[in-house]
């Protein structure tokens, strides 16, 4: 079976969330049911016949916390997000393929993801992105909310797993300014997307490869969705209130 490489981006400043944790940089080490929240997902990765090397991004004083014991390399943070992407990307090849880990999921396992790896390489894309339909979480963690997509398929949210390979970085990296700069203009984002793809999505009529077909034209890559059925993939510790939830679920 393939094996590929990771990196858990748990850079970032001070926030609500880590404020419950006295000296805690960020909240990627808030502790759940004793364990940093970034500890808890490199556990979920280690867990993985398919992951090889694990590069945490972290605030570069952190570098020596007991939290990051199980990366293979810790890395210094940027900025901005897609600064801290790029410096977890540095030396890899342009063809190899990473999955990008959020650092606050707190229940990821080998089976979430196995299933994730396996549907990229399978398809063989660039850019994969994990989501969850809502069932599956409902199921498994009724107590969290989330935030929901309405799709011609039913109701999705993002997971805390994307692959990419390093060669599209830049192409992502200049269309995730583009969206930044139109995210408060319907104007602009319809010019991105498409005035076709803006009114299906606003009538819950967007179908997934539709979506999936737009974003491999803007980026020039083979983009997918993976449609994932292990309800830790999406289970994140957003706000303060998920803390508490997720010390009771966990403990």
């Amino acid at each position: 079976m393939s094996a590929v490489d990771a990196i858990v981006l748990a850079g970032g400043g001070a926030d609500a969330v880590s404020a419950l944790e006295p000296g805690a940089p960020n909240k990627a080490f808030v502790r759940v049911g004793g364990v940093p929240l970034v500890a808890r997902t490199i556990a979920g990765l280690r867990e993985s016949s398919r992951i090889d090397r694990i590069v945490v991004v972290a605030p570069p004083a952190s570098a020596a916390d007991p939290a990051l014991a199980g990366a293979s390399e810790v890395r210094g943070d940027g900025p901005r997000m897609l600064e801290s992407l790029r410096s977890g990307m540095q030396g890899f090849t342009e063809d190899a393929l990473v999955v990008v880990v959020a650092s606050d999921l707190p229940a990821l396992d080998a089976p979430a993801v196995d299933e994730f790896v396996d549907a990229v390489l399978a398809r063989d894309l660039d850019i994969a992105y994990a989501c969850l339909e809502r069932s599956y979480h409902e199921a498994a963690y009724p107590e969290f909310p989330h935030t929901w997509a309405k799709m011609r398929e039913g109701r999705y949210c993002g997971g805390g797993l994307v692959a990419l390979r390093a060669r599209v970085l830049p192409r992502l990296s200049t269309f995730m300014d583009a969206l930044g700069n139109a995210r408060k203009s319907p104007l602009r984002l319809a010019g991105l997307f498409g005035w076709d793809v803006m009114a299906r999505f606003a009538l819950g009529r967007l179908a997934i490869a539709q979506a999936e077909d737009r974003a491999s034209r803007l980026l020039r890559a083979r983009v997918g969705a993976i449609r994932c059925t292990h309800a830790e993939v999406a289970l994140n510790v957003d706000r303060v209130e998920d803390v508490a939830r997720a010390n009771a679920r966990f403990a």
